[in-house]
């Protein structure tokens, strides 16, 4: 039974794009996930190998140096990065999905030589700080200010879940002024930028995430993103390929769940046999390859939505929410074909248990995607 991407539907491009990835993930991640994880370790060092391959700057433009990828692509390289590492792969959708996106679309001639070029090189990490610890899935009611001050901007509170925060060499920074919320080009080695340590997280110990205090942060008038005012529309686009983004992840998550339960099933004997021999496995398998399928169908779906230019805001919640919960069941079927080996820390799938756990998480969560696509059933209505 296959269980991975078939080559036979990919273009030349995602072919070798799948390819390289999976090869860079075998000889790079994959054999020190486990450790890295056992010790909460961000591995910086494989996050610059992966730039310069130019896997930072997938989705920036090629006019900025970029390789321009579409996002079922995209998508197809995360899903590899997330099989060997879901921290590794998060780091590289919390660089593209917002910072990238939105400097693409909303800066200036300056910003975008001054940051997504090397961006999209390798040479900068971006990451984005949105989420506050009274403002998670209610991002209007953010509570960062930013007033200005002089020839520039002053940006004072308190932000959490912060992806890349403490390794990024730029945070794109969500603040309310006089005109609402606006977004902010914040260098991380900025006075009055202070990040706390990672948080200690169940899952996804490779992932460089934590809380980020902001005091009397000083930044020039030029470093505002786009227009004044407009940090909620910005947000609400950047999520959208966010959530496309942990889709992925997902697949890549439930993926690896499943081949290595189908590993195991075939070298495990019980009763004399191996276990895939046993019906009650085979149907157990099956179910996991379906929803593995499933859940790639709509994310693949959704973003070629978003490639089309459609609204795919109901779409990409829509292939997050399913995605994820299918991640979260694989791998507890995945648990219960190892029996007690599923539950040790020498065997992969707990882990791949506890980082399935942030998909239902990251980028809102199931009950805020379940409204998205309510809503999507009833606009115009």
């Amino acid at each position: 039974m296959s269980t991975g991407i078939e080559a036979a539907g990919l273009s030349e491009t995602q072919r070798q794009i799948v390819d390289l990835v999976r090869e860079f993930a075998r000889t790079h991640i994959e054999p020190h996930a486990a450790e890295w994880d056992r010790v909460r370790y961000f591995p910086r060092d494989v996050i610059a190998e992966l730039g310069k391959l130019g896997f930072l700057g997938m989705v920036a433009p090629e006019a900025h140096d970029g390789m321009g990828l579409d996002t079922v692509t995209y998508a197809l390289a995360l899903e590899e990065l997330a099989a060997a590492d879901a921290g590794v792969a998060a780091a590289v959708n919390s660089h593209s999905a917002l910072p990238t996106t939105l400097l693409a679309r909303h800066g200036t001639p300056r910003q975008q030589e001054r940051w997504l070029k090397p961006m999209a090189r390798g040479t900068v990490l971006a990451g984005v700080a949105l989420a506050e610890p009274e403002a998670g899935s209610d991002i209007a009611a953010l509570a960062a200010r930013a007033a200005q001050r002089d020839d520039g901007w002053a940006l004072d509170g308190i932000k959490a879940w912060v992806t890349n925060g403490t390794t990024a060499d730029l945070v794109i920074v969500f603040a309310r002024t006089a005109a609402g919320i606006s977004a902010f080009l914040v260098p991380t080695d900025a006075a009055g930028y202070r990040p706390e340590a990672p948080a200690d997280t169940m899952g996804m110990r490779t992932a460089s995430t934590g809380v980020v205090v902001l005091r009397d942060l000083r930044i020039p008038a030029d470093h505002l993103l786009g227009d004044d005012g407009q940090g909620l529309v910005y947000a609400v686009e950047g999520t959208d390929a966010g959530r496309l983004g942990v889709a992925a992840l997902a697949v890549g998550i439930a993926r690896r769940a499943l081949e290595h339960a189908v590993a195991y099933c075939s070298e495990r004997r019980q009763f004399g046999r191996a276990l895939r021999e046993f019906e009650a496995v085979q149907f157990k398998l099956a179910d996991m390859a379906t929803r593995v399928d499933a859940a790639r169908a709509l994310a693949h779906a959704a973003a070629a939505r978003h490639d089309r230019g459609e609204d795919g805001a109901a779409a990409a919640s829509m292939a997050k929410l399913f995605a994820s919960e299918a991640a979260m069941w694989v791998t507890t079927q995945a648990i219960q074909l190892f029996g007690g080996y599923g539950y040790m820390r020498d065997f992969p799938v707990e882990k791949l248990f506890r980082d399935a756990k942030a998909m239902e998480l990251y980028e809102g969560t199931s009950e805020i995607q379940r409204l998205n696509v309510a809503r999507g059933l009833t606009a115009g209505r």
